[in-house]
């Protein structure tokens, strides 16, 4: 197993990490200073950060190569630790058009849109004009068995008729998002559980789609994408607006997953490696008790278990990456499933000490520890919970001693 980056991957990383740390790290202050006067608006240095990474080069790196009319087309590998360094910074991915919803939304046009649905969308959101939401989870039923989704979407002449309720839809909130994949149930009695659902496009600007209210995220509003509660009151679409066709829903969910799951893991990596770097550099300025911190045992050893712990996850999700580029996203299923345990969780332990190493500052606005610990407890539960992965990787694995005598 070859451990070093290629030639491309390290020009590239050389290059995002000074873009990041020269261009968008210096005005995080003013992002915030901007957003607090349009809260659910895209502020004016977000669109000159995305301008000037456009220009650089430093746009659409999600993509695959099966893409790369759309993009730089990188591979999974590739990707990964690019994806690890915009997670260093929580405003990055976005001034790189590299941040959820809007990168599983490209995907899913990119992979399974119509000609008419490429351009109405995918283009637009492949230049950074729009921004988009997904629109899976509600709060009726456990969503985490996205066979229980119960939004409806019936048939009725040339139009789909939609109805139902979603929350936590993040991408929702912002000004500028002017479409919604929506999954529901277009043959709830299918004795088939995977075949009832469907994914359409709907129009933010549709007649009875209701934004209720942003959700919170353990008190943080995440805005300006914010994650919306949304009411779909006979919430009429033309049926040239499903993606791949009806019955497709769980099969396109699954496809998009995928490649979400790991950019989630390398940016929660790079977070925690940002949260390490932190503490490393507190506990050599501050004295207590008459010494320096970094002379503490309960330090040193929270600093040396952080350090393995973020290696770890770092080796297992670049293993996953490149089991991705080789047999695809399905064949990859365990590997992706066990990143999506090990990094939320490491990333929340190395975080939690930073915090603690910080003291009262840990938990202030001056640093992104608290954002950081926010979102590593949120990807506890986002792409699937913990528990669900647990099963299935459990279950697979179970089954393949059954079937092979081995693991």
């Amino acid at each position: 197993m070859d451990f070093e980056y290629s030639q491309k991957t390290q020009a590239l990383m050389d290059k995002a990490s000074a873009f990041i740390e020269q261009e968008i790290e210096p005005q995080v202050a003013l992002y915030h200073e901007q957003l607090a006067q349009d809260p659910w608006g895209s502020p004016p240095i977000m669109e000159s950060l995305k301008a000037k990474a456009k220009a650089a080069g430093l746009w659409n790196l999600f993509l695959p190569p099966a893409y790369a009319e759309y993009s730089p087309g990188l591979t999974n590998l590739e990707y990964a630790p690019i994806a690890e360094l915009t997670g260093r910074c929580h405003i990055a991915a976005e001034v790189f058009n590299c941040s959820a919803p809007d990168t599983g939304n490209m995907e899913v046009l990119a992979r399974y849109g119509s000609p008419a649905q490429k351009e109405q969308w995918l283009v637009p959101l492949l230049a950074g004009d729009i921004r988009s939401a997904f629109a899976m989870t509600e709060p009726e039923v456990a969503s985490s068995d996205a066979t229980n989704i119960e939004t409806s979407i019936e048939s009725d002449g040339e139009d789909y008729v939609i109805n139902g309720r979603k929350f936590y839809i993040s991408g929702a909130m912002h000004k500028n998002c002017q479409v919604m994949i929506v999954m529901g149930k277009t043959d709830p009695n299918n004795p088939n559980r995977h075949l009832q659902q469907s994914q359409v496009l709907v129009p933010m600007d549709t007649p009875g789609v209701e934004v209720v209210r942003p959700m919170q995220v353990l008190g943080y509003q995440d805005n300006p994408e914010g994650h919306a509660e949304v009411v779909f009151t006979n919430v009429r679409v033309p049926k040239s607006n499903i993606i791949l066709g009806e019955g497709r829903g769980f099969e396109i969910a699954q496809g998009r997953l995928g490649p979400g799951r790991i950019h989630h893991c390398m940016r929660l990596i790079g977070a925690a490696q940002k949260s390490l770097e932190l503490m490393c550099q507190r506990v050599n300025e501050r004295t207590v008790f008459g010494q320096p911190m970094s002379k503490l045992g309960s330090i040193r050893e929270d600093i040396a278990a952080s350090y393995c712990e973020i290696e770890q996850a770092r080796l297992l999700t670049l293993k996953a990456a490149d089991a991705m580029d080789r047999y695809g996203n399905k064949g990859a299923k365990d590997l992706i499933a066990m990143i999506k345990i090990v990094a939320p969780a490491m990333a929340f332990k190395v975080v939690d000490r930073a915090i603690q190493a910080h003291g009262a500052a840990g938990l202030s606005q001056d640093l992104p520890l608290a954002k950081f610990f926010a979102y590593s407890r949120t990807l506890k539960l986002a792409d699937g919970p913990d528990q669900v992965h647990m099963m299935q990787l459990g279950r697979n694995l179970a089954r393949r001693m059954a079937e092979t005598g081995s693991l």
